[in-house]
């Protein structure tokens, strides 16, 4: 694997977030991280050095200034290279977690030799110094950022290695008949010479496909699982959109009102439902007006639509039947593609005769209908229930393997692409070098994902998204 050059610096930074605790913990990575810290910290036991205490040791003592004033009692926890995160000496130094003592120590090490990392530096140092691959590293950023217990499992596996697994087995496999093809150009002149059993080829060519293929597709439903599943809240206005909204997120989040128009913008928000993320997105009501800036915000409405994959669209019940059939007409070319939820609301108003004259005028429309009173919380928490049901979210299992990441999907199309040509190419018989072209050109976007495969401008533009100090 071709390795980073990384530079002979030491690094340090806060690697917790401001003002999130009362601990904080500054990291030092690099060939003199024990020596750097050495400067400022004396141990609680006279006269005893970093330098010669165990590796994954915690370390009780004193940082002082250079006038030899205490700045903080810390803890100094020390791990050598190889066997730390980064493959490199490191000490992690909690204290106190106040703005000030935390500058003040970074100040100490700067000025013993140290220099702040940037960001994702020492992931970026742990990839180069091969104590994980790049889908690992990214994993990371995945793992910080996640928001409900399916993402985090997701990104978990991923940093325990479990789509690296099934790259490294689908790469191994495809290096292996490559390299016999490329035999057999070697004795081109043997023309009946045949390494590569060209049946055991296409099988093995069909079941690569069909495992890329099955990553490829996962990703419409991680990416929902990783950034939340976009729900659109539309309707007339006076529907009970916000009154709606508020139910779900628990907060008065929206503006409660007997007023038309009110919503004149897009109103998001997140809640998780059974760990799973769904992002709610409030729009302006439907209906015609003069109003410029209502109507701006009726046309966000249905651009919010598009971007949904669930479309909850709240009818006001105590309305006459056929009100709505020119709003149905833009609603529909609108949700073509979606789940679709009709929700009738206001159903404590209604009697039984009306719901079920609704339900059958509007049962071709929508997936699924409920009737609720959301300013009553009336059947919201079915409502709740169905959307789950609606989503259809697998659970997600310890050793599942699922794409969230949008490079990981790219790259994984180019390689299906690849293998695909391969198999056309094993139908029709083509020459063992047009056929090694393809199996390396599939090998090379698999290879971009583990970071078997990259450039220094692609692992820039990976770390540059994480947090400084991780």
């Amino acid at each position: 694997m071709e390795r980073f050059n990384i530079s002979d610096d030491t690094i340090c930074a806060v690697s917790t977030a401001p003002g999130m605790g009362a601990i904080a913990i500054i990291r030092l990575s690099g060939p003199k991280a024990i020596a750097i810290t050495d400067t400022i910290f004396t141990s609680i036991k006279e006269g005893k050095k970093l330098a010669q205490a165990k590796s994954h040791t915690a370390n009780f003592g004193t940082i002082r200034s250079n006038s030899g004033e205490i700045v903080d009692e810390v803890v100094a926890t020390l791990f050598r290279g190889p066997h730390s995160f980064t493959g490199e000496d490191s000490v992690e130094i909690s204290c106190h977690g106040s703005q000030y003592i935390q500058q003040e120590i970074l100040k100490l090490l700067l000025a013993n030799g140290c220099r702040m990392a940037t960001h994702g530096e020492f992931t970026q140092r742990a990839f180069a110094n091969g104590r994980m691959d790049l889908s690992q590293a990214e994993a990371i950023a995945d793992l910080i950022a996640s928001q409900n217990s399916a993402s985090h499992r997701l990104a978990m596996n991923q940093m325990r290695g479990g789509f690296s697994k099934e790259l490294t087995l689908l790469r191994d496999r495809l290096l292996t008949f490559t390299s016999l093809v490329e035999l057999e150009l070697d004795f081109s002149d043997h023309e009946e010479l045949e390494f590569a059993d060209r049946s055991e080829l296409k099988a093995l060519a069909e079941e690569i496909s069909a495992k890329i293929g099955k990553l490829k597709d996962s990703f419409s439903t991680g990416n929902a699982i990783k950034n939340g599943i976009p729900v659109s809240i539309i309707g007339e206005t006076n529907a009970g959109k916000s009154t709606l909204l508020n139910y779900l997120l628990k907060e008065e989040k929206a503006i409660v009102s007997n007023i038309h128009g009110t919503t004149r913008d897009v109103i998001e928000d997140t809640i998780t439902l059974k760990g799973l993320l769904f992002r709610f997105i409030d729009t302006a009501g439907l209906r015609e007006t003069t109003d410029e800036i209502e109507n701006l915000g009726i046309e966000r409405s249905y651009k919010m639509m598009d971007k949904a994959s669930i479309v909850l669209w709240v009818i006001d019940a105590t309305q006459p039947l056929h009100h709505l059939d020119e709003m149905a007409k833009s609603i529909m070319e609108h949700t073509e593609g979606k789940k679709l939820i009709i929700v009738f609301n206001k159903h404590d108003l209604v009697d039984d005769s009306v719901c079920h004259a609704l339900s059958e005028y509007y049962k071709e429309m929508g997936d699924h209908q409920i009737f609720i009173s959301a300013k009553n919380n009336e059947n919201t928490e079915e409502l709740e229930s169905l959307l789950l049901k609606v989503a259809e979210i697998p659970a997600i299992g310890d050793n599942d393997v699922m794409v969230t990441n949008m490079r990981h999907y790219e790259a994984l199309q180019n390689a299906y692409t690849a293998i695909e040509r391969v198999k056309e190419g094993l139908s029709l018989n083509i020459p063992g070098d047009l056929l090694s072209q393809d199996i390396r050109e599939c090998l090379h976007y698999l290879g971009e994902i583990t970071g078997t495969i990259t450039t220094d401008e692609v692992l820039g533009n990976i770390f540059k998204h994480f947090c400084i100090g991780k």
